[in-house]
């Protein structure tokens, strides 16, 4: 029959030896990670500069300008949705038939319709005076 204090004393210095391993594997894993080169996607010594983009059908506008149009966009295509309302309301009252109803419903829409037109052609106005007086006060 083996000795079991033995055993427990073989068993603590194998467990002291997997630790010292262990920890001897995961240093030199360690250096080699830190050591090992490491593979970009540089680029090479072709000055692309704004020329790097053109493939991809980007532009070469600023931000400020990409801004502008954006605002200019959404701001036409509000437009475009009032001048279709006022269209409607108007149609509405036109085929009121004389009800009074039907006649005041369509002057609602237009009249909400016309204050919404005049609110987005200001704020058209404002953005364009604000963007102009932004592009000459950044490229000068």
């Amino acid at each position: 029959m083996p000795n079991n204090k033995n055993l427990i004393i073989n068993f603590k210095v194998t467990m002291q030896k997997r630790k010292l391993l262990m920890k001897f594997l995961i240093l030199i894993f360690l250096i080699f990670l830190i050591t090992t080169p490491q593979v970009v996607d540089a680029l090479d010594s072709n000055d692309l500069g704004l020329q790097y983009g053109a493939p991809t059908g980007l532009g070469t506008a600023g931000v400020r300008t990409t801004v502008a149009r954006i605002i200019r966009v959404v701001l036409g295509l509000l437009g475009i949705v009032t001048v279709v309302g006022v269209v409607a309301g108007g149609f509405m009252y036109m085929t009121a038939g004389g009800n009074e109803q039907k006649t005041s419903g369509g002057m609602k829409v237009t009249a909400g319709e016309v204050i919404g037109l005049i609110i987005i052609l200001r704020a058209y106005a404002i953005t364009g005076f604000v963007i102009s007086n932004l592009v000459a006060a950044t490229t000068q």
